[in-house]
């Protein structure tokens, strides 16, 4: 059966005034399961209005019933995990596990946002000058939205929205119109929660929604996470319109390996990294840089590993990787791994035919391992965002972090050695944003703020964390003078008469 997918503005489910719709597949059978609504200028246009009207009414609601909700909203989301995690695997098709593990990272940004009474507290200056005190304090911006990616259907609105919201703003979500449905079970739970209507909206779309989000004048910054071109476009849009921009871009994060690792665990870890989600995601490790001697018994390592990797439907519990995204994704694989090979890197693992029996028709390819890539092929230069691990080969670790440096992306690194000294060199030459020792998806906890450099982001202001805190609010300073009375103040204990 194909359901609607609408969206939910002022607290209700509605279908909008937009005519437009898109399929929604289920990746691993191929089967349309959704009809989506896309929103056209008339629904922008209430979806904003409703955020106004909530944004004034929610800033003035004190921080301990804005903590309150959010309490709630954690209790209901925890309680919610394995449903959520159907949804995410029925139009991702990741597996249920790696579903659940991104509600639970996504918690985690809950959690430190139920805690923002503590991180909105301001700063005070007694007697600065004769009689006069300074303070501040931040006020949230008012309406944001946050235009989110598929890869993450779950996790990256969380680590927008529950920030967003704590400090007073009402959040606009349009997410990924590959895998919408999860998004309105979290509006249901923010409704269930006790969050006023128009605080937190779903609105559906494509370009034309994005873009009247961009240009509206009644919207106050824009959170997005995607592909590096549509960073750089909505933060170049959105700031022209006057708004505050985070606008985090793609990456092709390298797994610099020394001969003195623990080879195991590199080659657990990089196998891990490199195809798990199916390699979609933005912290995957897509390169591993083998310096000097590690080269060989790293290859052979991870070829065996990649070999044994289960690939099925994201509901058998066997399965340790499901399928791409679309068809297109599928065939971008498939032509960057030609491409390598035909240019004479070394194809040691090829996923490319891959069919998973009794799920022909769904959109798989396998984990693939591609040796002697040299830095000028598509499969090093381009952000596959699929299954593969390419290998390039480093003399020193001073070649290797040139070659890290070298490239246009700065999201997520890591380094795997038993040298401290090696490690923190790494970490203190690298220019990347988010690096790992031993730990090659170095994510930050919820209480620090992720994000890279370079192109792959535009603006400031890293996302949730600190950076977060931040970004949705803005800092007002208070100099303030009481001068003494100069009359008298006719105080007195008798009762007064008037």
């Amino acid at each position: 059966m194909v359901k609607t997918i609408a969206h939910f503005i002022n607290g209700e489910v509605t279908s909008g005034t937009g005519d437009r719709t898109q399929d929604v597949f289920n990746p691993a059978t191929g089967q349309v399961t959704g009809e989506l609504r896309l929103a056209d200028q008339d629904d922008v246009k209430s979806v904003v209005a409703s955020a106004r009207n909530a944004a004034d009414a929610w800033a003035e609601v004190s921080l301990s019933k804005r903590t309150s909700i959010l309490f709630k909203f954690r209790e209901l989301l925890a309680a919610h995990v394995d449903e959520l995690a159907e949804i995410v695997t029925s139009e991702h098709g990741k597996v249920l596990s790696d579903a659940a593990g991104e509600i639970g990272r996504g918690l985690e940004v809950v959690e430190f946002a139920c805690g923002l009474v503590e991180q909105l507290k301001g700063e005070y200056s007694d007697q600065v000058s004769t009689g006069i005190d300074v303070y501040s304090f931040r006020q949230p911006l008012g309406v944001v939205a946050g235009i989110t990616p598929f890869n993450f259907p779950v996790m990256v609105p969380l680590w927008m929205a529950p920030v967003a919201i704590a400090t007073g703003n009402a959040f606009i979500l349009k997410p990924s119109e590959r895998d919408p449905s999860a998004s309105l079970l979290l509006a249901k739970l923010w409704k269930d929660a006790g969050l006023p209507d128009g605080v937190f909206s779903v609105l559906h779309g494509d370009k034309e929604a994005v873009d009247g989000l961009l240009t509206h004048p009644d919207v106050d910054g824009i959170s997005f996470v995607g592909s590096t071109p549509i960073a750089k476009y909505v933060h170049e849009t959105a700031t022209a319109h006057g708004k505050r921009v985070q606008a985090l871009g793609g990456a092709k994060n390298h797994a610099v390996v020394l001969a003195d690792a623990d080879m195991d665990l590199a080659a657990d870890h990089l196998n891990a990294a490199a195809f798990g989600s199916a390699g979609q995601r933005c912290m995957a490790i897509s390169v591993a840089v083998a310096v000097g001697d590690a080269a060989d018994t790293l290859v052979e390592k991870v070829a065996e590993r990649a070999n044994n990797v289960t690939v099925a439907e994201g509901t058998n519990p066997d399965s340790d990787m499901g399928p791409v995204i679309t068809p297109a994704a599928r065939e971008k694989v498939t032509r960057i791994v030609t491409e390598a090979e035909h240019d004479g890197a070394a194809l040691i693992v090829d996923g490319r035919d891959l069919v998973v029996e009794g799920n022909e028709d769904g959109f798989f390819v396998g984990p693939t391992v591609i040796d002697q890539v040299r830095t000028q092929m598509s499969a090093y230069t381009e952000e596959i965002f699929g299954p593969v691990l390419v290998i390039v080969r480093a003399a020193d670790l001073d070649e290797a972090i040139e070659l890290v440096n070298a490239n246009p992306y700065g999201n997520g690194t890591a380094v795997f050695t038993s040298s401290g000294a090696y490690a923190r060199k790494f970490q203190r030459s690298v220019q990347v944003g988010m690096v790992g020792v031993n730990i090659p998806l170095p994510v930050p906890v919820a209480w620090h703020s992720f994000g890279g450099w370079n192109d792959s982001l535009f603006g400031d202001l890293h996302i949730y964390g600190p950076d977060g805190i931040r970004f949705y609010t803005r800092n007002k300073v208070i100099t303030q003078r009481w001068p003494e009375p100069t009359h008298t103040s006719n105080a007195t204990f008798n009762f007064p008469s008037n």
